[in-house]
């Protein structure tokens, strides 16, 4: 039988790689001849493409919610992955339908991104469900407050804050303030002084500036504030987000007497009427005080 020579065998190797099988060795060389051509190779190129009916790379288990997220991501991101996997449907799909990036949709099953209500209405539309369910086991908590270390007590004059005040500071170890100290020690005056001399305006400001040196101090205490305190607007939201405001309060007929007894006579002097003129204040500044 005639000997193949070289160039017959590369063809036959050819034709064997087209048909998927693997190539044949190269034969040597005859002795003292040239070697032949080396023959072409046939390699399958790797694939990333699934196998049908097995998930891709993006389904696997690394897009499980991670530990570290916000546990209403991790909630969220389990519930869409479940609501998902419901319908048979592949990430592609819920991606395609939802209008969102695959990459994206990858995130947010793992718990790392943040989605706007907008796009989390997309999904819940795309999924068929409503968008609370999306929700549903969702950790719920409420945003605790710490306690403010300044009890404000606020209320007309004679409802009893410097008799309660001295008596709450003493059963919360705290001192006890009051604000008209302060504004007198501040100013050089008496509070009848400052008012006559300047105004109320004038007091109002100083009654304001002692309050922020309180609150930005931070120290636990009990704080009397004057009647007429939450008339200023920026006062009272001091009062309101800096402190525990609590709003004393009597029976309209016992702030006089109270008052007489204290020896201060400015709400009923020149005023006939001064018991009808205090029912009217009060609800003029109970919104307030509340």
């Amino acid at each position: 039988m005639p000997d193949e020579s070289p160039s017959r065998i590369e063809c036959a190797s050819r034709e064997r790689s087209t048909h998927g099988l693997r190539p044949v060795a190269r034969a040597a060389a005859p002795k003292g001849g040239a070697s032949g051509a080396r023959p072409e190779r046939s390699e399958r190129a790797p694939s990333n493409s699934p196998e049908p009916g097995r998930p891709g790379r993006s389904e696997g288990a690394g897009s499980e919610p991670r530990a570290g997220a916000h546990p209403l991501l991790r909630t969220l991101a389990a519930s869409i992955r479940a609501h998902r996997q419901a319908l048979g449907w592949t990430r592609q799909v819920l991606a395609t339908r939802s209008g969102l990036s695959l990459r994206f949709l990858a995130e947010v099953e793992s718990g790392q991104a943040n989605l706007s209500v907008l796009k989390l209405a997309d999904l819940a539309q795309a999924l068929r469900v409503p968008l609370a369910s999306l929700l549903a086991g969702a950790p719920s908590w409420t945003e605790e407050r710490a306690p403010a270390p300044v009890v404000a007590l606020v209320g007309l004059r004679g409802a009893g804050k410097s008799t309660i005040g001295p008596l709450l500071a003493q059963r919360l170890d705290v001192p006890f303030i009051e604000l008209d100290t302060l504004v007198q020690e501040a100013s050089g005056l008496a509070t009848a002084e400052l008012f006559e001399l300047h105004g109320e305006g004038a007091y109002r400001r100083a009654e304001r500036e002692a309050l922020e040196r309180v609150v930005q101090d931070g120290k636990p205490c009990v704080v009397a504030a004057s009647g007429g305190v939450v008339t200023d607007a920026r006062s009272l939201g001091l009062l309101r987000e800096r402190t525990l405001m609590v709003w004393l309060r009597a029976r309209p007929d016992q702030y006089i007497p109270r008052l007489e007894a204290q020896g201060d006579r400015r709400p009923m002097a020149n005023r006939p009427n001064a018991l009808a003129q205090l029912h009217g204040l009060l609800r003029a500044r109970a919104p307030l005080y509340g």
